[in-house]
């Protein structure tokens, strides 16, 4: 029998921690009308081993450690479907450094986890990234999954592919043939990607690139996605211009990251039909739809959201963390600002759990609490189906079954309904550390 690296070295199971039980006076388990009153979660070792109400808890499970939360909420841990880990660099320190690209890709390795961490802080277990220097998102992955060190799980995809001089060309990989789109996303596969990135139109951060213009044809979107599938690999396409949504409808794409819907004169113009089919084919969409343009006065965030919502799009929370301005704590400010919308706290949380998990290549395996599937959990105080700030009131982060606990360094920011206007907030910052000091104590104690 053949056992990899990970397998036969794993850090993290020399680290695993006793069986316990998990009682609340919720438990949500992330799939649709499954809520539980006064509910219990047995975990052993990394895996959930049970889900039900406290009162029918089973005799096996009795004898372990219980701990008991009931005026919170238990619930799966969150889902980011779209990050981009490592793709800032500095200039560096030390002016006598002649030759920065080691430091540069050094750098990437280290921000990417220090933003994944970050992430788990908020409560996200889960991360895709879409675009990453240096397959850095590739190694922070294999650090976490070997147990070097903490954090989420990461669905990583290394470079995007983009034209020459292409929206995100400064964090990609530029191709501009048929050869060199089956080269890249071979060199990928060799590198261990788990998802291939397009950015199929422009984008709004990268100079020279229109966001209503495609950036590749339809038969150039399908040879990638045909080889991309072929090697196992989902696809997923940036596209914020209306022709470059249809063009990855039509290629048979499995994710779409934007659907702005950015006509070709730059207006934004919703198509009903276009969404129609984006929910036939049951492509996952993310909500970093970009504002409406003209502006219109008081939009919330992710404006389209609500829209392809009623269209029956599977929309999964992303929030493009990880460009300039969109720091790991935006997260549950996103999701809040779905239900200024009208979209059901429900159908949010299933947009940030189990379907989320799904659209990343992680069905059956995280984002419901059920039988099987890895403890990756988070309890928050108060209830989240009545108000999705309780999100921000973390009590427990588990990954894999291990409680995570962070350095005391925090990237919170105190976010307005102005998503211009940030200012940090030492005072969040100071809870949190109070927070997690006592489960750090706790842990402590348990070595």
């Amino acid at each position: 029998m053949a056992y990899s690296v990970a397998e036969k070295h794993s850090i993290r199971e020399t680290l695993s921690k006793n069986n316990r039980v998990i009682a609340a006076g919720i438990v949500f388990t992330g799939v649709p009308g499954q809520v539980i009153r006064n509910g219990a979660v047995a975990i052993a070792g990394k895996r959930i081993e049970w889900v039900g109400s406290d009162a029918d808890l089973p005799a096996q499970y009795r004898s372990w450690p219980y701990e008991q939360y009931p005026d919170s909420t238990v619930l799966p841990g969150l889902v980011e479907a779209h990050a981009h880990l490592g793709t800032e660099w500095r200039e560096q320190s030390e002016p006598d450094v002649i030759d920065p690209l080691p430091l540069e890709q050094g750098w990437n390795v280290l921000q990417s986890l220090h933003e994944a961490q970050q992430l788990a802080l908020v409560g996200v277990t889960a991360v895709q990234s879409l675009g990453s220097r240096y397959y850095a998102d590739v190694v922070v992955r294999e650090a976490i999954e070997q147990g070097l060190v903490a954090g989420p799980r990461i669905v990583a995809a290394g470079a995007i592919l983009t034209p020459t001089a292409g929206h995100g060309w400064k964090n990609g990989s530029e191709v501009d043939s048929e050869s060199e789109i089956l080269r890249a996303i071979r060199e990928h596969h060799k590198a261990g990607v788990n998802v291939i990135k397009i950015a199929g139109t422009g984008g709004f951060l990268s100079k020279g690139s229109a966001q209503w213009k495609p950036q590749f044809s339809i038969e150039e979107l399908k040879i990638a996605t045909r080889e991309a599938h072929r090697l196992g690999k989902r696809v997923a396409v940036h596209a914020h211009g209306t022709l470059g949504i249809e063009y990855a409808v039509e290629a048979g794409v499995d994710f779409i990251a934007h659907a702005s819907f950015v006509s070709d004169d730059g207006v934004t113009c919703f198509v009903p039909e276009l969404a129609d089919r984006i929910a036939q084919a049951g492509i996952y969409v993310d909500v970093a739809s970009a504002r409406t343009y003209p502006p219109v006065a008081d939009e919330p965030r992710s404006p389209r959201a609500y829209e392809l919502y009623r269209h029956g799009v599977k929309i999964v929370a992303g929030h493009d963390v990880g460009i300039y301005g969109v720091t790991p704590s935006y997260y549950v400010y996103g999701l809040r600002q779905l239900a200024k919308q009208g979209i059901p706290t429900e159908e949010i949380l299933i947009s940030a759990t189990s379907r989320a998990a799904a659209a990343i290549g992680l069905a059956g395996i995280t984002g419901v609490l059920q039988s099987g599937y890895e403890a990756d959990i988070i309890v928050v105080e108060g209830n989240p189906l009545q108000d999705l700030v309780s999100l921000e009131k973390l009590q427990q982060v588990i990954l894999r079954g291990d409680r995570f606990l962070p350095q005391s360094s925090h990237d919170f920011c105190d976010w307005t309904d102005d998503f211009d206007y940030l200012r940090n907030n030492t005072g969040v910052q100071h809870a949190l550390e109070t927070r997690f000091a006592y489960l750090q104590r706790q842990q402590m104690q348990q070595w």
